[in-house]
């Protein structure tokens, strides 16, 4: 019987080692960058990566991976290779020294949204959003809106290229909030040990 499942197709058949076809294309699965809203107001955040055999099913194991135990109130995922990234940096080396500033092209102007990294080990933060006519232009553009700012990797993704949450899907998260069981604090471990402890004390 033939497997569905890609990572057993991707496997040599038995006894014929060294025997491996080449795979087509489609065999395996892209990846997508998956960005978490935690609560209303604040901004986008990096979380990680699925891989998925496109954007749709993308967003349903974002979904699955990363809010199971993670209360937030939207998500978006992205194709990996539609985001642009700058030059990563360290020390007291900021990004931006590694971006040019280059002059308005001419053309349309469409929106880029802008994630910066500020602290090496921490996670790509949204900033905001650039109108430009090219991934270029938008990294440009980055520089004059946000340069003030120290950080260490800048990622710039058209838009378009981005699957939203929709206002309609809003409700999937709903009622995660009432699901206490999923946070450990909820369990007030320390508050029973620290009982505990008083009621040996007591005892002894």
């Amino acid at each position: 019987m033939n497997s569905l499942d890609p990572r057993v197709n991707r496997l040599p058949a038995v006894g014929q080692p060294g025997q491996v076809e080449p795979r087509a294309p489609l065999d395996q699965f892209g990846t997508f960058e998956v960005f978490v809203q935690a609560k209303e107001g604040k901004p986008f955040q990096h979380e990680g990566i699925v891989h998925a055999p496109n954007l749709e099913m993308a967003f349903v194991l974002a979904k699955e991976a990363f809010t199971r135990r993670f209360t937030c109130v939207s998500l978006y995922v992205a194709d990996t290779r539609h985001v642009y990234v700058s030059a990563m940096t360290e020390g007291n080396t900021a990004a931006w020294d590694f971006i040019n500033t280059v002059a308005d092209k001419p053309g349309e102007k469409i929106s880029y949204e802008i994630y910066l990294l500020p602290k090496r080990g921490k996670q790509h933060q949204h900033a905001g959003t650039v109108k430009a006519a090219t991934p270029e232009e938008a990294m440009s553009e980055a520089k004059k809106q946000f340069g003030s700012k120290m950080v260490y990797n800048v990622w710039v993704i058209r838009t378009s290229d981005i699957r939203f949450t929709s206002p309609e899907e809003k409700e999937l998260w709903l009622t995660l909030p009432e699901k206490k069981f999923r946070d450990a604090s909820d369990y007030k471990g320390g508050d029973k040990l620290k009982e505990f402890l008083e009621r040996s004390k007591i005892q002894s």
